[in-house]
């Protein structure tokens, strides 16, 4: 067991952990930030997407040491009441289902948006790829994101 400074959502904590637990874990369970969902454990659903120094990055594979010192934003710090662009995308064409996968998908949209404001259909794709969506919204993901890609280029964000 080692202790750990981590800066989760502008928050510091400090947590007792095993150096090798993944960051999943000690978010969801030491801190009871469970908006990042657990999926597969091995890095391929996207369910537990969260950015670390702003790039999306799968929590259920990165080892808390990792983490230390670094800039972590979870679901839970994209925005306090759900005003993200993405956010209010993702409510108005009504892109989850089950919403499972959702926080994930949002964490990876918001970082794309971050590094490329205005991504085309293939763009959006290729950032989106390592998410699955068991419901098969698809559609509708990449319809929020470009509806977002708007707000962002309109001046909100």
């Amino acid at each position: 067991m080692a202790t750990f400074k981590l800066n989760i959502n502008q928050k510091s904590y400090e947590v007792e952990a095993d150096p090798q637990t993944p960051l999943l874990w000690v978010i969801r369970d030491e801190l009871g930030l469970t908006g990042t969902k657990y999926g597969c454990g091995i890095a391929q659903c996207g369910a537990c997407t969260v950015h670390l120094n702003g790039t999306a990055v799968r929590s259920c594979s990165i080892p808390v040491s990792a983490g230390a010192s670094q800039q972590i934003t979870t679901i839970e710090g994209l925005s306090e009441d759900n005003s993200h662009p993405v956010q209010k995308a993702w409510l108005d064409v009504q892109a989850p289902q089950c919403g499972y996968c959702q926080s994930g998908q949002i964490m990876s949209a918001a970082a794309l948006l971050d590094r490329n404001p205005n991504p085309s259909d293939d763009d959006i794709d290729q950032a989106m790829s390592g998410n699955i969506c068991r419901c098969g919204t698809y559609t509708r993901i990449r319809k929020a994101i470009h509806l977002a890609s708007n707000e962002i280029s309109n001046g909100s964000k």
